[in-house]
């Protein structure tokens, strides 16, 4: 058992950067890898999950229960809109037995997984980093960064217009009908608009991923600017839930506002582009001429450096003939 033990620890080790500075793996050690760190995100999640659930009917401190967060939109409407039962004030509906008990773990496991988001993600980065250098990861973790803020501004957006959107849908009715909302139905509703509230704000930084490859140019972006205008009226007409124009205008005016800033990044980027292809004469070349390009690979971080005890019990023989 203890052999077996250093056995794996030592497999461990040479799967390291520490040990094994280039990241190179055989299949089977990739697929090992994958099941690690996948286990350890599974845990992440779970552990989150149950923090969410229990966080789901009790108070921290000055901080309220995510049971009255989400329904703090539906009791936010007038009290002449709801429908009170026993004096209770204001609750959802449960149509079907344990119906309560999954809205609580599905509400649960989704704040949780966005609470521990940084734990699991981070083992994915860890079994992807390996096989980047550093410039590379640089550029993701700059771009994981800046998606990570996309996501949370734009699910603040829809919680902020959940309000409104659901005062304009409950109104058309008026004094004939009076509103009590069946709890799957209504968080379902909330989930779905700040996903794809959160989901639909990552679409300016593909703009900008794609403009940094070199698969779209300002000058495309710029001719197909009304283009992209309409397809995002469209598209947020046909993805907010409930179809209603307050949260499918609020959604089309802030997916403008941020393609066309990132029309700008692309400006700029392919601008500063073309005055280093001046500068180095890459437009007065020939069409057979070889372009001056740095051929040189960029390197890996240096592996840190080997106990000098390591390095004389690793010494071979003819490391001392020598």
């Amino acid at each position: 058992m203890a052999d077996e033990g250093t056995s794996r620890k030592s497999k461990r080790r040479r799967r390291s950067r520490r040990y094994n500075p280039d990241g190179t793996m055989t299949l089977i050690e990739h697929i090992y890898e994958f099941r690690r760190r996948l286990g350890y995100a599974l845990l992440a999640i779970l552990a989150g999950g149950v923090f969410g659930f229990i966080w789901f009917a009790v108070k921290l401190g000055p901080i309220p229960s995510l049971g009255d967060i989400i329904t703090g939109p539906y009791c936010a409407l007038p009290d002449d809109l709801r429908v009170e039962f026993d004096g209770r004030g204001c609750t959802l509906l449960q149509t079907q037995p344990f119906e309560a008990f999954m809205i609580q773990l599905k509400v649960g496991i989704v704040a949780g997984m966005v609470l521990v988001a940084p734990l699991w993600l981070y083992q994915f980065w860890a079994f992807i980093a390996p096989g980047l250098y550093s410039k590379e990861r640089k550029y993701a973790m700059t771009f994981v960064g800046f998606a990570s803020l996309l996501f949370a501004a734009g699910a603040y957006l829809a919680f902020f217009l959940i309000p409104g959107a659901l005062a304009l849908l409950v109104g058309f009715g008026g004094d004939e009908f009076a509103t009590a909302l069946a709890g799957d139905k209504y968080i379902s509703f909330v989930l779905s608009l700040l996903i794809i509230f959160g989901v639909s704000f990552e679409l300016p930084l593909l703009i900008v991923m794609l403009n940094q490859v070199g698969v779209l140019k300002y000058a495309q972006l710029k001719k197909w600017r009304r283009g992209i205008i309409f397809a995002l009226f469209v598209f947020a007409a046909f993805a907010t839930p409930g179809n209603d124009p307050f949260s499918m205008l609020a959604l089309a005016g802030a997916l403008t506002l941020l393609s066309e800033v990132a029309i700008q990044v692309s400006r700029f980027h392919d601008r500063r582009l073309d005055k280093k292809r001046g500068t180095e004469g890459w437009d007065q070349l020939d069409d057979d001429e070889a372009a001056p390009f740095e051929y040189t690979p960029s390197s890996i971080d240096e592996p840190e450096p080997v106990p000098a005890e390591r390095t004389k019990r690793g010494r071979s023989k003819t490391d001392d003939i020598t």
